[in-house]
């Protein structure tokens, strides 16, 4: 059956109500979005991680809206992790050598301060855990104590050494990986495990052994701790930066 034109000879084309149109929410509006996950996808571009304890509504409209958001994404060569185990969700940079990929995300690497500081943390973070700590807590007295083992009085003045490891702590509260819940007191997130896997742990185990003095752990070596791990994501590679837009 063949449709019939229309008296004046144009075909018929059934007339779009108005209320389907795709709604503007703001003037020359052209996306398909609803407002909630464009604020999603806004947020994991703007932050290095989104956690699901944290920014709980966020995390839901992540989850529900998961596979167009990894879409949007994928279009600016980004891939995105979610972890829904550790509750975590972030960013990170495509890289191929079949494919011309223009670098959204700087790939920046830890010194060697913010690498000690980092393995202490994922230490002290495996050991509480382990023990049954939802919440793992460390404060800032007792990363200084343990990380500035490892400097010598040629690496500056206590101070200069203070400020250094202080500097490096600051960072890594930057991406995410702990946060400050009063002044010196801080909380170890998930994201630890990501960033330091049970492999890149263990590669680790050389370097610190030729460090100048041993690591500080009450509990068991950090090649124990790894070995102890096995089931941790192993990235090597996580975007320390926002986007560059």
């Amino acid at each position: 059956m063949t449709e019939q034109p229309e008296p004046n000879g144009a075909p018929f084309v059934a007339p779009v109500a108005m209320e389907n149109d795709p709604e503007e929410y703001f003037a020359g509006d052209r996306g398909v979005l609803e407002p909630a996950v464009r604020r999603v996808l806004v947020r994991l571009l703007q932050r290095r991680v989104i956690f699901a304890d944290k920014h709980s509504d966020e995390w839901a409209v992540l989850l529900e809206n998961q596979q167009v958001i990894e879409s949007r994404l994928h279009d600016l060569f980004v891939r995105l992790i979610v972890d829904p185990e550790r509750g975590v969700a972030y960013k990170q940079q495509v890289r191929s050598e079949e494919l011309e990929v223009p670098v959204l995300l700087r790939d920046e690497s830890y010194n060697r301060a913010e690498t000690l500081v980092l393995v202490y943390l994922r230490t002290v973070y495996q050991r509480e855990s382990t023990a049954g700590e939802l919440a793992v807590r460390i404060d800032v007295e007792e990363i200084e104590q343990t990380v500035l083992s490892y400097f010598n009085e040629q690496e500056g003045s206590p101070a200069a050494r203070q400020k250094t490891v202080r500097s490096a702590l600051g960072r890594l509260r930057q991406e995410g990986i702990v946060e400050e819940e009063t002044e010196g007191r801080f909380t170890i997130t998930p994201l630890v495990e990501v960033v330091l896997s049970a492999e890149r742990l263990r590669e680790l185990q050389g370097w610190l052994r030729e460090q100048t003095a041993p690591m500080a752990v009450p509990a068991q070596p950090v090649a124990d701790l790894a070995a102890d791990n096995t089931d941790s994501t192993d990235i090597t590679e996580l975007d320390h930066e926002g986007a560059s837009v």
